[in-house]
């Protein structure tokens, strides 16, 4: 039962949840139940077909429309008296600003890329409201506690880039190549040329769920009579041509989003096809096949064009049915299978080319490469009741409480939920620390356009950004500029960094400050003449920021399941939620350790003892493991270094 001073903090909090997915279904509820009384939802996504298996607010008839709004509705019918305020937006909109955040007790993440929650970290920093982040990602699931001043922020610990996509995004708003890969290999392979028993959401559209059965339910069945040009073509329309135009009708979806277009047939192939393509092939093994070699397509590192990538995607199609119809319905994909690399590559690019992303040669999309995992309810709920109980610990102020939670798929111990005390903030931390960076950069090459796209959007994470020198400003990026000013700074993106009208050279101090985020760095500018052009392809190198734990022998950053023990060595799929991720390389992510060390310990060079862990557990041995997921969309990156994670004080 819970005490009157919990009940007291519970309905005089005002609650701000960012997320509406997986976990913030079970997170909504869980509130609601609770006795939470005002709460605040933001979401920017609408339902899709596939979240229904699990985020059990959603039915049928509400495909298309706003997670938040539809969330709010569901719980309001089983408690009617308290107030929840949705917003259909994204998280980084203006409207969102330190203002806003100031008006809560507390904020909830549950949100489904590393820009986005680096974004309410630091406004929750600027606003002083505390944050509780959570993630999912199968079995797997944490829960942490951040407050400004007393406990590490967000950001106090590396995040490597995220390798882990979710099957929404791959079927309805990719944005990056790899979504258009997972959608190519994992969904268009296997509907052409897998198990036809086996579900697959590739026909599964938002506006499209009531008409299944008549349009695309057959339309990957050759029918009869109908010969392989007649069958490409017509795969070839309905997958990057009617299956647009469906997205496309949701207008809701793209209201944030840029708009993809259609690509038919017609429009880049040639009016007979069998004659375009050169030679045939003698023999009929995998190795032999192939449309490269049928078009004359020689070097795997050119990046086709629309038209080449048309051709390819035929080609192959002919050869799998002409040269390897035996295999038909038994295939999986396979790297090393040359034949179904030239198909998914060719069916990403075009999907790419559909979507404005950048397009692939061959030899780069065949590295692309990972493993499909579904999402497990259970570990969402368990994950939404512990984030309330940090939640109500916030409330009431309970600091000597406050626990990091971690979810785990195997015993430790004894224990599936291994509590660990908060670490103080990181004193190297740029984000909360205000530690100064350092660039190395050729201020005589490189333009201001490469500093802000690589620098200061890519690795800080802002958005809008205004860049400073001395009492200069050189760049900077809002709505309320002047017209004249907006062609000055658009001028300056061009300039080199030395050539700008406040020069940046070698000793130069950049100021970058986020207005919306309030947030501010500065940056110590050192001129380099050369890069290594493949260790260090931006041109530059910064430097400060608390960066991910280095293989020695691969010189890597460790992450998204690599590890430095040698007692993990094989890859293995990492779950994620929202229906279906994909993670290019993973390894064992089972166990995290309540044993923490004290910063005197480490000093000493002390190794943590496992000797205790029980059997079963062995195989967990070596690793504390800070599990960064996300909800919904989740990534999964797990960092197994101790050193990493233990050279930190308690609280």
């Amino acid at each position: 039962m819970a005490s009157e001073e919990q009940i007291s903090a519970i309905k005089g909090a005002k609650v701000l949840m960012v997320g509406a997915g997986g976990i913030g279904c079970e997170l909504l509820k869980t509130l609601a139940l609770s006795g939470f009384q005002d709460i605040h939802i933001i979401d920017m996504d609408t339902i899709e077909v596939s979240n229904l298996n699990r985020q059990f607010l959603f039915r049928q008839s509400h495909v298309g429309q706003s997670k938040a709004k539809v969330a709010r509705d569901a719980v309001l019918r089983f408690r009617p008296n308290i107030s929840i305020t949705p917003y259909h937006a994204n998280v980084k909109e203006s409207r969102f600003n330190v203002d806003f955040y100031k008006e809560f007790d507390v904020v909830l993440n549950g949100l489904d890329n590393l820009d986005a929650r680096r974004h309410v970290n630091r406004l929750c920093l600027a606003a002083d409201v505390p944050l509780v982040e959570s993630g999912t990602t199968g079995f797997l699931g944490q829960v942490t506690v951040h407050l400004k001043g007393k406990t590490e922020c967000y950001e106090c610990q590396a995040k490597p880039a995220p390798k882990t996509y979710p099957v929404c995004t791959i079927t309805s708003t990719p944005s990056k190549f790899v979504h258009c890969i997972v959608w190519a290999k994992d969904l268009l392979f296997a509907k052409l040329f897998g198990d036809k028993n086996l579900e697959n959401d590739l026909n599964v559209r938002s506006s499209d769920a009531t008409n299944l059965s008549e349009h695309s339910e057959d339309v990957f069945e050759c029918r009869k009579g109908e010969d392989i040009e007649q069958y490409g073509r017509r795969i070839y329309d309905h997958v990057f041509g009617h299956n647009i135009e469906v997205a496309l009708s949701n207008e809701e979806t793209w209201k944030n989003r840029n708009k993809p277009c259609a690509i038919y047939s017609k429009d880049v192939f040639p009016d007979k096809l069998t004659k375009e393509n050169g030679k045939t092939e003698k023999g009929s093994t995998t190795e032999d096949v192939s449309a490269m070699a049928s078009l004359g397509l020689k070097n795997p590192q050119d990046v086709w064009s629309l038209a080449e990538n048309s051709r390819v995607f035929y080609e192959s199609l002919r050869l799998f049915f002409s040269k390897r119809q035996k295999e038909i319905g038994n295939l999986t994909f396979d790297k090393d299978d040359q034949l179904a690399v030239e198909f998914v590559t060719a069916a990403a690019n075009i999907r790419a080319s559909s979507f404005g992303i950048p397009l692939h040669s061959l030899f780069e999309a065949k590295g692309i490469a990972g493993n499909i995992v579904h999402a497990v309810a259970t570990t969402n709920a368990i994950i939404a009741g512990l984030i309330v109980i940090e939640a109500i610990k916030v409330l009431k102020k309970d600091s000597n409480n406050y626990r990091m939670t971690y979810c785990l798929e195997h015993p430790s111990k004894k224990l599936l939920l291994m509590p660990v005390e908060p670490y103080e903030p990181n004193k190297s931390c740029y984000v909360c620390s205000e530690t100064p960076l350092s660039l190395e950069v050729n201020t005589h090459h490189s333009k201001l356009r490469d500093f802000v796209e690589k620098i200061v959007k890519a690795k800080l994470g802002m958005n809008f950004p205004v860049i400073m020198s001395g009492a200069s400003i050189i760049y900077e990026v809002g709505e309320d500029l002047e017209e004249d000013m907006v062609a000055i700074y658009a001028a300056n993106l061009e300039k080199a960094l030395s050539e700008l009208p406040s020069p940046v050279i070698s000793g130069t101090v950049l100021t970058v400050e986020d207005l919306q985020q309030e947030f501010s760095c500065r940056i110590n500018i050192k001129h380099r003449e050369e890069f290594d052009e493949e260790k260090e392809p931006d041109g530059m190198l910064l430097s400060g920021r608390v960066e991910a734990p280095v293989d020695k022998n691969s010189n890597k950053p460790i992450g998204n399941g690599e590890s430095t023990s040698s007692a993990l060595s094989t890859e293995e799929i990492q779950e994620g939620e929202r229906d279906v991720e994909i993670q290019e390389t993973s390894e064992s992510a089972e166990n995290v350790t309540g044993k923490k060390r004290k910063l005197s310990e480490v000093s000493k060079g002390s190794i943590p003892d496992h000797s205790g862990l029980p059997d079963e557990s062995s195989r967990n041995q070596n690793q504390l493991e800070k599990l960064d997921v996300d909800d919904e969309d989740d990534e999964l990156i797990i960092s197994n270094d101790w050193e990493s994670l233990t050279k930190k004080k308690r609280l």
